[in-house]
């Protein structure tokens, strides 16, 4: 009986090895349709009684402006295009802050969100980060630095039902995200920690003042995928 167990639970691993190898691969060419967040989402408007409507357009690196991706290395992981996923500074220091009781901070780097977004569910647990270190190590692996970015900026949520770099703009400048200039840029950066709470226009002092923060940050980033 245990050993059936363990060629069951061995060939499981195994199926999700191959699976999930296979999944990042074929996501390093093929655009990503969907997310896990976007499925969730549609069933929490579902609930709630509204018409299921997500804006979703993907469109390649080269037409979302490089002040964009600057704005949010400059925001959410400075060290990006150095680290090889996790940036162990940053994990530190936010543990350290959150141990003092201050504003719960994360430590998760743009390839970690992308990998959390792209594969996973949302939530807080040990397997789930697990499988999120899992996933981050082989897009790191298998995908370019620009590659992450190109995913991370049309998948992660930049407002209500708004997907991607190309309809946030379109939602909050009426613009093509390759025409965003540095301070609208930084006003979809700075809304990222929650996109559902913040505007990235007729924003809040607090989010103005993030703004600034980060424009001021972008001048030190330098793209070189």
């Amino acid at each position: 009986m245990l050993r059936k167990i363990f060629r069951f639970f061995l060939k499981v691993c195994l199926w999700f090895f191959v699976i999930s190898v296979l999944s990042v691969v074929l996501f390093r060419f093929v655009p990503v349709p969907f997310t896990p967040l976007m499925i969730s989402r549609a069933f929490e408007q579902c609930e709630r009684g509204e018409e299921m409507e997500a804006a979703h357009d993907w469109v390649p690196i080269e037409e979302i402006s490089p002040e964009l991706q600057k704005a949010v290395i400059a925001s959410e992981d400075s060290n990006f295009l150095t680290h090889h996923g996790f940036d162990f500074d940053a994990m530190y220091k936010a543990y350290k802050s959150n141990k003092k009781g201050k504003r719960i901070k994360g430590g998760s780097t743009i390839s970690q969100q992308t990998a959390k977004n792209v594969f996973l569910w949302q939530g807080r647990s040990y397997l789930r980060k697990g499988l999120e270190a899992y996933f981050t190590v082989l897009i790191e692996v298998l995908w370019s630095k620009e590659r992450i970015m190109e995913v991370y900026l049309n998948s992660i949520e930049m407002g209500d039902a708004v997907y991607g770099a190309q309809a946030a703009s379109k939602y909050w400048y009426r613009k093509d995200a390759k025409n965003l200039t540095r301070y609208e840029a930084a006003g979809i950066a700075a809304i990222l920690p929650n996109p559902l709470k913040y505007k990235a226009t007729n924003s809040s002092a607090y989010i103005n003042r993030r703004k600034g923060r980060i424009v001021r940050h972008m001048r030190y980033v330098k793209l070189d995928y």
